[in-house]
């Protein structure tokens, strides 16, 4: 009984009871539309650019790793969304964070919400238990 309690105590508190948005999503279709979408700029292990915490010229930073040695799974699920469908400079904006020179282009036009979702439970699925754990703690509990 004790494991019980400490297992719903868990999911309550990481929303993954509730209905969290990467939970439940079609891993196949989110790789292979990362493959095709993402892997070209991210890598195919998703080992990001070379100097991805170095801006360019334009001062645009590389793309990052969406691997644990990244910062994706430092944000939580909306930003990760907004940030793949409207683009970098959008989302942020969106946030008001202005002034941030993006490269990620927005991909609303080209994906379906539900494979954006599947492309970023991809991702998260590649992330060790733990920083997994420590990813669905930065989202809001879900009603």
């Amino acid at each position: 009984m004790k494991h019980i309690l400490i297992i719903a105590a868990w999911s309550v508190a990481t929303g993954a009871i509730a209905g969290h948005e990467l939970d439940d999503r079609d891993l196949t279709n989110g790789q292979a539309l990362y493959v095709e979408q993402c892997a070209s700029c991210h890598g195919a292990n998703l080992e990001g650019q070379p100097d991805w915490r170095t801006p360019d010229e334009d001062g645009v930073l590389p793309a990052p790793p969406h691997d644990k040695t990244g910062h994706t799974w430092h944000h939580d699920n909306q930003l990760l969304f907004e940030y793949t469908r409207l683009g970098g400079e959008e989302a942020l904006a969106a946030r008001g964070v202005t002034g941030f020179a993006s490269g990620m282009p927005g991909f609303g036009d080209t994906l379906a919400e539900e494979d954006i979702w599947d492309i970023l439970a991809y991702i998260r699925s590649t992330w060790p238990d733990r920083v997994q754990e420590i990813q669905v703690g930065r989202n809001p509990p879900h009603d």
